[in-house]
C-alpha cells in the first residue's frame, strides 16, 4: 500500500512522478541526456555539479549523477567544508533535517562525494541534506571512502574522456529522527565509461561489519534497484571511439540554489549578497540557524532594510561533529539566484 500513499502524495503536491523526472537544467549528466526511469517517486534537483532524484517520502536520494573529469580532479581542488545544511528548496515535511542525525549512530552520508568537487561552489553544494544518506560511520570512512570513492576518482583520471556516476541506495534498515530518514540496507555506486562503452558497479551493505565483493554487472544492479538507467551497453547507439576533444570546457552555473556560510558576521559577504539582490540576480532566499538567533536576526534585518526582498528564517539543529566545533552557532543563507 506505500505506493498508493506515495501516489497521492505527490499528487496533493501537485510533483511529477518518477518516470516524469525533468532535470530540465541539467540533462547534460546524464549519458545521451537519457534520465533514468523508475517507479519509485521523487523530485528533481539540479545543482551545478551534480543532479539528484530524491525521494519525499525516504529523505534521501532515490539516485544521484555526476560526470567525473580526470583533467579537473588533477588540477587544484577547493577545501572541504563540512558546513551541512537543510535542502531550502524542499517542503519542509519533505526535507531530512540536521536534526534527524543528532544521536542518531548514522554519519551523513554524501551520495556525490565532497571529495569528487572541483569548484567551490560545487563542494558547497554538495553538504546539502538532500545529497545525504543514513550511513553507517566505518562504512562511510572505510571501505565507500577507501575502496569505492577513492578507486573511482583514480580510474577517473586514466579514462580517455568524462565518465558518468550513479550513486544511490535501497532497502530498508528503519529510519532516524523526527523526518523519519530511511536507513538503506545496501549502497551502489554506477561507473560507466562511454569511451569504452562500458559499466559496473559497486554493491556494499550498508553496516559497519561490510565486507568489500567483486563489483557486479550492469545489468545485476538494474534488477537489484528496479531502475533503468538508460545506458547504451550492448546498443548501437554505444561510441564506437574515444572523443577527441578531451580538454574540460567551463561549466555554467545551473543549480540555481547555493549557500553562504556565516560563522561570524561578515561585512564583505553581505554586502556582496545585497548587490546581488539589487541587481536582479536573487529571487529569494532563507536564513537557517541554530543557537545563533542574533546573527540571523542581523542578517535578515539588514537584507531587509537595504532590498526589497523577503526573508525567511528557519531554526535547524546539527548533530554535534567531531572536529567541527562551530556548527551549531553557523548561520546559513540558502540563496535562490534567478
Amino acid at each position: 500500500m506505500k505506493w498508493i500513499a506515495q501516489f497521492f502524495l505527490l499528487i496533493a503536491l501537485g510533483a511529477p512522478l518518477s518516470a516524469s523526472a525533468l532535470f530540465d537544467q541539467c540533462k547534460d549528466f546524464f549519458p545521451n541526456q537519457q534520465v533514468p526511469t523508475t517507479q519509485q517517486v521523487g523530485r528533481d534537483l539540479c545543482f551545478d555539479d551534480f543532479a539528484i532524484y530524491y525521494s519525499p517520502t525516504d529523505k534521501k536520494p532515490i539516485y544521484t549523477v555526476e560526470k567525473l573529469n580526470g583533467q579537473e580532479l588533477l588540477a587544484p581542488r577547493p577545501r572541504r567544508t563540512n558546513q551541512f545544511y537543510e535542502e531550502a528548496r524542499l517542503p519542509s515535511h519533505e526535507r531530512a533535517l540536521l536534526a534527524d542525525y543528532r544521536d542518531s549512530g548514522y554519519d551523513r552520508g554524501h551520495n556525490v562525494p565532497a571529495g569528487d568537487m572541483t569548484r567551490e561552489r560545487g563542494m558547497a553544494q554538495s553538504f546539502s541534506l538532500a545529497n545525504m544518506m543514513p550511513q553507517a560511520r566505518q562504512n562511510n570512512q572505510g571501505i565507500w571512502a577507501k575502496r569505492v570513492e577513492e578507486p573511482t576518482r583514480l580510474y577517473a583520471k586514466r579514462a580517455q574522456g568524462e565518465i558518468y556516476i550513479f550513486t544511490g541506495s535501497t532497502g530498508s534498515l528503519g529510519s532516524i529522527g523526527r523526518s523519519k530518514v530511511t536507513i538503506p540496507s545496501h549502497i551502489y555506486k554506477l561507473v560507466y565509461d562511454p569511451a569504452k562503452n562500458t559499466a559496473w558497479a559497486y554493491w556494499v551493505e550498508n553496516t559497519n561489519e561490510a565486507q568489500m565483493s567483486p563489483p557486479i554487472t550492469y545489468g545485476q544492479l538494474v534488477e537489484k534497484t528496479g531502475i533503468d538507467f538508460h545506458l547504451p551497453i550492448g546498443s548501437s547507439n554505444a561510441p564506437t571511439k574515444p572523443p577527441t576533444n578531451l580538454s574540460a570546457p567551463s561549466k555554467p552555473l545551473v543549480g540555481g540554489w547555493y549557500p553562504i556560510f556565516f560563522d561570524q558576521y561578515s561585512p564583505e559577504k553581505i554586502q556582496a549578497l545585497i548587490a546581488n539582490i539589487n541587481s536582479g540576480k536573487v529571487a529569494s532566499l532563507e536564513i537557517q540557524y541554530d543557537q545563533n538567533l542574533p546573527l540571523a536576526n542581523k542578517l535578515a534585518q539588514q537584507i531587509t532594510t537595504e532590498t526589497r526582498l523577503q526573508v525567511s528564517l528557519a531554526q535547524s539543529n546539527p548533530p554535534d561533529s567531531p572536529g567541527v566545533t562551530y556548527e551549531r552557532n553557523r548561520v546559513t543563507v540558502i540563496v535562490r539566484s534567478k
